[in-house]
């Protein structure tokens, strides 16, 4: 299943790297910017979410809360939040269900892994409709942050 612009984003509840559940629903007043990504402390990832930690000013003026997903246990997405010193949610998907739900799966990554999340983007408004959807083959691209910015800058 691919989740498309225009469809009611589907609905998720996972543990962040607090331990707390968060669910989608919880931010109803806000749009959200859902990023997946493949695994804490590899370079691309490390770069792509310390670049949202350093552009979080913006987002915030767009009344946007960045949650980003990866296959890593809370524990992990614990000490890689400390480490990079990030400003916004991380959640584990560790049974792969969300990923899989938005289309944001390998099924077979590299060096064997499986079950890996791809990086993608998703935009989702205050009624939870996603505006933004970009899933990428390749974990060695990034999502495109300026086109993000613009669909979020319209919804305000």
């Amino acid at each position: 299943m691919s989740v498309k612009v225009g469809e009611k984003a589907p609905v998720f509840s996972l543990y962040s790297s607090d331990k707390e559940l968060i669910a989608l629903e919880n931010f109803k007043s806000k749009k959200v910017l859902l990023l997946f990504f493949p695994l804490a402390f590899t370079s691309t990832c490390t770069a792509e979410l310390c670049a949202m930690r350093d552009d979080i000013s913006n987002y915030n003026n767009l009344n946007t809360q960045i949650l980003a997903i990866s296959v890593d246990s809370p524990q992990t997405l614990n000490r890689f939040k400390q480490d990079q010193n990030l400003n916004f949610t991380l959640l584990s998907d560790f049974n792969k269900e969300v990923s899989r739900i938005y289309d944001a799966l390998y099924e077979e990554f590299s060096l064997g892994m499986r079950g890996v999340s791809k990086r993608a983007a998703f935009v989702i408004d205050k009624e939870g409709t996603v505006r933004y959807a970009e899933v990428l083959e390749s974990a060695g691209d990034l999502p495109n942050f300026e086109a993000i910015k613009q669909i979020l800058t319209k919804l305000n």
